[in-house]
């Protein structure tokens, strides 16, 4: 029988993945689910441990590039309601690792919640922020996050505080656990003002960054203490292209995918652009978008 027997009902076989990315290119993956809770959660965790499955989680899909052969595992989707509950206590929230962000931001900031409005413009859910510390030149996730609750391979629950999630630029310890809710901690301030804050920081992203078009936000990290869309420009790639896919005119740290665009298009972009930037300038460009490509492991279906 099957690993995932006792699963089926929560199963999608053979899903397609790329339609569900902000880039809308990319393959399937062999098996996509979606738990009720998080003792189903944990209990699919424990068993996809067991059979050497490896397993994903998506959640807006507006930082991950799924290459063309897409991924041979599981893809998790927090969509349960339970992952979407958020419960506030004064100026104290719990939120659902599937809350999507950005409202959540703009509705904390039309409330008089201060603290979060530097997020307004940034797509994805509370957990995929929380993973990898979204945020930008007006803030960042860790800023307001008290303690985050996970989900180990092994399925434990655990409740982490701030300092073991161990925030960093783009980047968290959270590894190979799934977050599954979390504890922001904002401040209560006049509702007038915390919404023109975050009306200017959203005004702000959408008049220098392509946010109409499909892209998956900033491809690459800013190298310490210099600007990687400068880099790139100044390197000559704006509008540089490889089939389909395009560095944006108005943006140089995003690639957009048009119409009819793989991920290959994507791919070879930006190993020109990282080939590009290290040999005029002698930096090499992290990336910061997830790039998914097939696992190695072989996996009984």
């Amino acid at each position: 029988m099957s690993w995932w027997r006792g699963f089926a009902d929560r199963i999608e076989r053979d899903a397609p993945l790329g339609r569900r990315t902000w880039f809308r290119v990319g393959g399937r993956v062999r098996l996509l689910f979606r738990p009720r809770d998080t003792d189903d959660l944990a209990a699919m965790l424990t068993r996809a441990r067991d059979a050497d499955v490896p397993v994903k989680v998506l959640g807006a899909g507006a930082n991950v590039l799924v290459s063309d052969d897409g991924f041979d595992g599981v893809v998790i989707r927090l969509t349960a309601d339970s992952f979407r509950r958020l419960e506030r206590r004064g100026e104290s929230l719990e939120v659902g690792a599937g809350v999507d962000l950005m409202r959540f931001a703009r509705d904390c900031s039309a409330q008089g919640l201060s603290g979060i409005e530097g997020l307004a413009g940034i797509p994805g859910t509370i957990g995929g922020a929380i993973r990898m510390n979204a945020g930008g030149r007006f803030g960042d996730t860790a800023d307001v996050v008290d303690n985050v609750t996970v989900v180990g391979p092994e399925g434990t629950v655990e409740r982490w505080p701030r300092a073991r999630v161990g925030f960093g630029y783009r980047r968290s310890a959270i590894a190979d656990r799934i977050v599954v809710s979390a504890r922001f901690v904002l401040r209560e301030d006049d509702p007038a003002q915390t919404a023109e804050r975050f009306d200017a920081c959203f005004r702000s992203k959408r008049a220098s960054q392509p946010m109409s078009d499909r892209s998956a936000g900033c491809v690459f990290k800013n190298p310490e203490g210099r600007s990687a869309g400068s880099l790139i420009d100044q390197a000559g790639l704006k509008g540089a292209r490889s089939g389909r896919a395009s560095v944006s005119d108005r943006h140089a740290n995003f690639i957009v995918a048009e119409p009819g665009a793989t991920a290959s298009d994507v791919l070879r972009l930006i190993d020109l652009v990282r080939e590009r930037v290290c040999r005029v300038f002698d930096v090499e460009l992290e990336l910061e978008v997830d790039i998914w490509r097939p696992s190695t492991e072989r996996i009984s279906v």
